[in-house]
């Protein structure tokens, strides 16, 4: 959803600077994940790190928090990370389905009087749903590949709070003292089963799509 808002200001025309927004939005998804771990780690760190800093020199925070060493807030700062690191991919996405409209259904509703809210709801979002499904099922998938940002950010701590299906894998069977190959082969399996019924529905997504958009 925010990659369409930001999709839908920067496909506008008269927007100055639009190549340098999207470039700069995009920088993140080239950068290796298991680098922007590393650097996260400084960033948020409770001492010392720019974030903490920054809120406390705005009196928006008392004392530091330790956005990654803290069970109540670790989970959600890593989404926050994993959000912007592919932010600009599933943004590249929503700009290359606007990029199919015509212009000229937006001149000859702008013509008939109609608001750049009607040309949001009945012709940008109908047009756009066919795509949407794609890119919903094509950004579900790659939510699960998360384990280098994990393992980097967090290990999967504090007490097990970031811990997801890949980093619990990996524990099971590198990570533990003793290893337990039964239990991190039984969780590959259904992680593997998993992906691919999400893989299964992208297709079929994929497929109603094309019907949604007349294409046989």
């Amino acid at each position: 959803a925010l990659a369409l808002v930001m999709a839908l200001v920067l496909n506008n025309p008269r927007l100055p600077f639009a190549g340098l927004f999207r470039t700069a939005l995009f920088m993140p998804v080239v950068t290796t994940t298991a680098i922007i771990g590393i650097v996260m780690t400084f960033i948020f760190d409770p001492v010392g790190g720019p974030v903490n800093q920054t809120l406390l020199q705005l009196n928006l925070i008392t004392r530091p928090i330790n956005f990654l060493g803290s069970s109540g807030t670790a989970l959600y700062t890593a989404m926050g990370i994993h959000v912007w690191k592919w932010f600009g991919v599933t943004l590249i996405y929503w700009l290359a389905a606007l990029q199919t409209v015509p212009r000229e259904i937006y001149e000859a509703a702008q013509v008939d009087g109609a608001n750049a809210f009607h040309l949001f709801w009945r012709i940008t979002v109908p047009m756009l749903v066919p795509f949407g499904i794609v890119i919903f099922m094509i950004t579900a998938l790659d939510t699960l590949r998360v384990f280098d940002l994990i393992l980097t950010l967090t290990g999967g701590g504090p007490f097990l709070r970031t811990e997801v299906m890949e980093v619990y894998i990996y524990r099971w069977a590198f990570g533990s003292t003793i290893p337990r190959l039964g239990y991190a082969s039984a969780a590959a399996l259904f992680f593997g089963l998993a992906t691919l019924v999400m893989a299964i529905l992208q297709a079929g997504g994929y497929a109603l799509s094309r019907r949604l958009r007349g294409v046989p």
